[in-house]
């Protein structure tokens, strides 16, 4: 059945309302002390190099023109409490989403964690290492602290890439918005979260999770950025920020779950997730690649360059959001 223009009004209200978009569209409060970038350490080379902030994983650059990764991830005391083994999974997964974001390679992982004893981090554990196996990224380290409550947990990879990098600062007035997802999945219990990566095998995850780096040496796109909280509408708004542009997005293009609400799955946190800014002229290439791989990658909208305006079409109607 189509929805009528009248109720995507109405969920775009609701989206303009929801408290994870909101935290999106201000993200980068959180790091406004710091400036919009910082210079490298000079304990590695001779030459320093500038650091843009914004993105979920610092990109430094080598020596030999490659770039080391470093993403950062810190999980809720309540989704601890609630669901201990999910917790310590996503923990993992989230971080190796968003090196791959960049264009690269996740290599190791590190963790820091706050419970009241042993016992009290077994479900945490289990989850952590099954994300780890899964993914095939090893948990080479970290720190543990006990007799502290409420839980707590954060989880550091450490990645690599090439000299060709995926950033959220470089999308261009004309680029085509791409939206590549992994629909072979369902809701994760209550929560907002669209989980393909559990029920999958080890080697379906560990083949997807190259696709971004393969994009960005094959100079396809050069912008990309994971789908997390906030889901598609609230990345996108985080791509916007970052790279000082607009975007249209046309509603009937993105591909959407029987049954599921809109307003639910524009705001919903996806496994594998991402949105993709690319010259026209390699939107079938990219296309073609995350269809090898049974991957749904859609032709959303394209960047403007109303720098951070973003405008839903439905139905020949424009509304900003």
């Amino acid at each position: 059945m189509t929805t009528a223009v009248t109720d995507i009004i109405k969920v775009l209200e609701g989206l303009r309302q929801h408290p994870d978009i909101i935290d999106k569209r201000s993200i980068s409060r959180t790091h406004e002390h710091l400036g919009d970038s910082v210079t490298s350490s000079v304990y590695f080379s001779e030459t320093a190099h500038r650091i843009l902030l914004g993105d979920d994983t610092a990109a430094i650059l080598q020596a030999d023109g490659s770039h080391l990764l470093l993403a950062a991830e810190g999980i809720v005391s309540h989704f601890l409490e609630k669901d201990p083994w999910f917790a310590g999974y996503s923990a993992v997964m989230v971080n190796i989403s968003d090196i791959c974001a960049m264009g690269g390679l996740p290599m190791a992982v590190t963790d820091t964690l706050f419970a009241e004893d042993q016992n009290d981090t077994a479900r945490i554990w289990e989850g952590m290492l099954a994300a780890s196996k899964a993914y095939g990224v090893p948990i080479v380290g970290g720190h543990t602290c006990y007799r502290s409550k409420p839980k707590g947990l954060s989880v550091s990879v450490l990645g690599k890439a090439t000299d060709k990098l995926l950033t959220s600062f470089e999308a261009k007035p004309g680029d085509a918005l791409l939206l590549a997802l992994d629909l072979k999945g369902a809701y994760y219990k209550s929560y907002p979260f669209w989980n393909a990566s559990t029920t999958a095998t080890p080697e379906y995850l560990q083949r997807i999770v190259k696709l971004p780096y393969q994009i960005a040496n094959k100079k396809w796109c050069s912008v990309a950025k994971d789908v997390s909280m906030g889901g598609i509408i609230g990345t996108i708004c985080m791509l916007l920020q970052t790279s000082k542009v607009g975007a249209e997005v046309v509603l009937e293009t993105i591909t959407k779950p029987t049954g599921v609400a809109w307003e639910k799955w524009l705001s919903s946190f996806p496994s594998y997730g991402y949105i993709l800014a690319c010259p026209p002229q390699h939107i079938a290439q990219i296309q073609a690649l995350f269809s090898e791989a049974a991957i749904n990658c859609d032709h959303i909208g394209r960047i403007t360059p109303h720098t951070s305006e973003l405008w839903i079409e439905y139905q020949d109607t424009k509304l900003k959001f």
